[in-house]
């Protein structure tokens, strides 16, 4: 497993943008497919985007090229960067790490605790 630590949630108006960070403590980082995922209170927790090894990326059916998910091997980080937002995308943001690409939660084995987003009207 890996062990995640997300940064960079906050609060925000509408419109704003913000970037979340996720660092992963493992010398595979680079080999291991990297997940996006949110939950809203009374909601379930839903996929944004994936980035794989090669940096191949792929998104959740609703995003709509508002998020941009990238990563640099060098630093053992993904990066989920969130521009337009609007008071929807308040949230718990989550990083995860998986062996394969995948839209499911069910696939991936690492979590990190959740950072906040809060988009105010």
């Amino acid at each position: 497993q890996v062990q995640l630590v997300e940064s960079g949630g906050g609060l925000v108006q509408t419109g704003g943008s913000l970037r979340l960070s996720c660092a992963a403590s493992s010398r595979t980082f680079s080999r291991r497919n990297m997940g996006w995922f949110r939950q809203a209170p009374g909601r379930e927790r839903e996929f944004l985007a994936g980035i794989v090894w090669s940096d191949y990326t792929y998104y959740g059916d609703f995003v709509d090229g508002r998020f941009t998910v990238s990563r640099d091997n060098a630093k053992n980080t993904v990066y989920l960067q969130m521009n337009s937002l609007k008071p929807d995308d308040t949230a718990v943001y989550y990083c995860a790490a998986s062996a394969r690409a995948s839209r499911s939660a069910v696939v991936y084995d690492s979590w990190g605790q959740g950072t906040q987003v809060t988009v105010s009207s």
